[in-house]
């Protein structure tokens, strides 16, 4: 083997080493000793330690919860309690993906609706903003009627209209 490849490997070795490390050097056990000293460990505290003492360990190590109460009742847990949950079956699970996944649609679709609905709420306002400013502006108004001849509006018609852009612009406020 040639100097370079054994080089290539090292290294390839010392990186796997050092993705691991970290994992595998955690302490995940913390309690309080006999001398009152906080102690940390990747070992569990040692047999008689009361469990008011121990700070941290890590959840595989954790009683099952009815063993716990069994313990403190002075009873043996039962064989049903102490047995770990059943996972989920592929069926279970493929349910389960397939419920969050139509919540994340409707979740996406209301999203959608409700941005929808402001830009046409900020369009109907910028609509009305631009109507009262018009009819406020005291300059002549024109419009066209069905025959496509073109009209000034009488104040009456100017006072209209800006009574409905001033609706309109309750809506926006």
């Amino acid at each position: 083997m040639t100097r370079h490849w054994r080089h290539a490997i090292l290294t390839g070795a010392l990186m796997l080493l050092a993705q691991l490390a970290p994992q595998l050097a955690h302490a995940q056990y913390s309690w309080i000793d006999d001398k009152g000293t906080r102690v940390f460990s990747d070992r569990p505290p040692p047999p008689g330690t009361p469990a008011a003492r121990i700070l941290q360990m890590p959840r595989s190590a954790l009683p099952a919860p009815s063993a716990v109460d069994a313990a403190a009742a002075g009873k043996p847990p039962s064989p049903a309690a102490s047995a770990a949950p059943k996972p989920p079956t592929l069926a279970e699970q493929e349910t389960a993906f397939r419920e969050r996944q139509a919540k994340r649609e409707e979740d996406a679709r209301k999203a959608q609706e409700a941005a929808d609905q402001k830009t046409a709420l900020d369009e109907r306002c910028a609509s009305a903003h631009q109507q009262e400013r018009l009819v406020t502006s005291g300059s002549r108004m024109s419009a066209v009627d069905a025959k496509g001849e073109r009209y000034f509006l009488s104040d009456a018609e100017r006072a209209q209209r800006l009574q409905a852009a001033r609706r309109a612009l309750q809506d926006c406020r």
